[in-house]
């Protein structure tokens, strides 16, 4: 089963729905909330070179935000990942 990591915020509507579609597809995931943490979200934007949140990897590679992640799905792209 595929390694998700999903940087979020407790306010943002995005990272609400990316963590609905991925419990939908019935696969767990590793929250990681940078609210209030400097060093968290300085990761964060290390790693996906974005400053937005969700930040989604999957296995170690980044997907992207919300709208990426439900792209991919769209595309068939998403389960294979998941697997």
């Amino acid at each position: 089963m595929a390694n998700i990591e999903i940087y979020t915020k407790a306010t943002c509507p995005y990272c609400h729905r990316a963590k609905a579609l991925i419990t939908r597809k019935g696969v767990p995931f590793k929250e990681i909330p940078i609210d209030g943490d400097v060093d968290l979200r300085e990761e964060m934007i290390k790693r996906s070179g974005r400053t937005t949140v969700p930040q989604i990897f999957i296995d170690g590679k980044h997907v992207g935000g919300c709208d990426d992640l439900h792209a991919l799905d769209a595309r068939g792209g998403l389960d294979p990942l998941l697997k």
